[in-house]
């Protein structure tokens, strides 16, 4: 399938007008998955605001203590879907499936978590993060000791939280930016 439609409404550097740092850091992801994510380009014309991007999505979402990898990509996939980004819900999707091993997870969790076949304590995760995204003005101790009876610390429900309002704000960044998925990513993690 070839993109027909643009990457973004906004304006959309060459990879190789883009200062070093950037232009490796792109590189080195495209390398890594074959192509180069639309969301790179896509917000590589402010360059401060691309390097603060990717800097704190790393810290949250690169980390290997606490949360799983996976466990952090539900929680992406789920908050997505709850705010109707696309390409999140497809990008991100694509890194589920590969992290859960499961082909049919993100689909799952996309469309309607709670009817998604999760553990009980990823769904107390998701209930956390749905709150945190749609209602955070609501968040209580009740909230915190729920997920603690499922096992979580601390630093794992900062986790929860810090991702989903992350991803709530890059979910409304990349649909005001009409922001589209790659073709690439709709296949990944399936087969």
């Amino acid at each position: 399938m070839t993109e027909t439609h643009p990457i973004s409404r906004f304006a959309v550097p060459d990879l190789d007008s883009l200062p070093d740092d950037m232009r490796q850091a792109i590189l080195k992801v495209a390398e890594k998955s074959g192509f180069v994510p639309n969301v790179f380009l896509a917000l590589a014309h402010r360059p401060a605001e691309f390097r603060a991007f990717f800097a704190y999505h790393d810290a949250l979402m690169d980390k290997d203590e606490g949360l799983t990898k996976a466990e952090r990509e539900l929680i992406v996939v789920a908050t997505s879907g709850l705010n109707q980004c696309q390409y999140c819900v497809v990008a991100h999707g694509a890194i589920l499936r590969i992290r859960a091993r499961n082909p049919l997870i993100a689909d799952q969790v996309a469309v309607n978590w709670r009817k998604a076949d999760i553990s009980a304590r990823e769904r107390a995760m998701l209930t956390y993060a749905e709150k945190v995204a749609l209602n955070a003005q609501q968040i209580d101790d009740a909230d915190h000791a729920a997920l603690r009876d499922a096992g979580f610390d601390q630093d794992e429900i900062w986790d929860i939280a810090a991702i989903a309002a992350f991803f709530g704000m890059s979910n409304r960044l990349v649909n005001a930016g009409d922001i589209r998925p790659n073709d690439e990513f709709y296949m990944l993690g399936r087969g």
